[in-house]
């Protein structure tokens, strides 16, 4: 019990703390949700994914990771795919609970929430935090291909009878994100050291500020969500991401051998809420925004639970 209030104070309630700040901040004051959403995926992500790629240690154990990250999405569509059937949704709901289930919250929650448990106790050694960059480089993975996919497959599945093939290129070609990987891996294999010049630094500040930013933006968005308890589809699917992912995670884990940091930062990032960006997906396809949202919300507040005994599962299951 000591071991769950533990991480409960101090990796749950700091991440719901910064997102009530948000959502306080946005219920007094008219704050544009779509701007903040901007700075985030064209300001602080691609700034914090290419400090942490740079400063990555890229081997085999990565290219795992993303073979993990892959087979978690395909058996979480799965999933989301026979529910759907079960329970006889029409195609375009149905295609919204696939989102739901398949798309988490790594770029917001996730991020947050591996910052702050490897950068404290019981990981800090001799006042360093020496797991925290390799518990971020394994997040940096799946984030990585839950930014692609979300903005490929998730505007495909939203708006298959809408969005052309070049549309949904375009798109694509426009998240700064896609081009961070190339870019990184461009710099080392020419051998080049970003670190002595004056862009260093401005990138650690901006790298820094993704964590707060990012929070107070899923705040902002969720004071705008409205909740209908009658709808059955909403919980549905946030049991399907929040515990029937972690689930899978652990098969996953075990058939690619993962162990310690990695298969806990691993299963911690399958075990996050539905991503922000399916509601907001939704919303640009007109496809059952209302639900999407909701389950946003739901996931979101029904993980300071299943967080909870997540992470407490991952030191257990996966000890260091």
């Amino acid at each position: 019990m000591d071991i769950f209030l533990h991480i409960l104070g101090h990796n749950i309630v700091p991440i719901f703390l910064l997102i009530m700040a948000g959502f306080c901040l946005s219920r007094k004051f008219t704050i544009d949700i779509f701007t903040l959403s901007k700075l985030n995926f064209y300001i602080f992500m691609p700034a914090f994914m290419f400090v942490n790629l740079y400063t990555a240690n890229i081997d085999s154990t990565m290219i795992k990771i993303l073979g993990f990250g892959i087979g978690m999405l395909v058996a979480n569509d799965v999933v989301g795919f026979v529910i759907a059937k079960v329970r006889h949704l029409e195609p375009g709901l149905g295609n919204a609970f696939r989102n739901a289930v398949m798309f988490n919250n790594c770029g917001n929650i996730g991020v947050s929430l591996i910052t702050l448990i490897y950068s404290g106790e019981p990981y800090i050694v001799d006042g360093r935090t020496p797991y925290l960059d390799t518990a971020i480089a394994a997040l940096i993975v799946i984030l990585v291909l839950q930014n692609i996919t979300t903005n490929t497959v998730g505007f495909f599945y939203a708006g298959r009878a809408k969005f052309k093939a070049r549309e949904s290129l375009l798109n694509i070609l426009s998240m700064p994100t896609i081009y961070v990987v190339p870019v990184v891996f461009a710099l080392k294999g020419l051998g080049l050291d970003v670190k002595p010049t004056v862009l260093w630094p401005a990138l650690e500040y901006l790298s820094n500020g993704l964590v707060p930013i990012a929070l107070l933006t899923l705040g902002v968005q969720l004071s705008r969500t409205e909740f209908d308890l009658g709808n059955r589809e909403v919980p549905l699917a946030a049991f399907a991401r929040l515990v029937i992912s972690p689930v899978l995670a652990v098969i996953g884990i075990h058939i690619f051998g993962f162990s310690g940091i990695i298969a806990q930062a691993v299963f911690i990032a399958c075990a996050v809420p539905t991503a922000v960006n399916v509601a907001l997906i939704a919303v640009e396809c007109d496809n059952f925004p209302d639900f999407s949202a909701q389950v946003v919300m739901a996931s979101t507040i029904f993980s300071a639970v299943t967080l909870t005994f997540a992470i407490y599962i991952a030191r257990l299951v996966f000890p260091v």
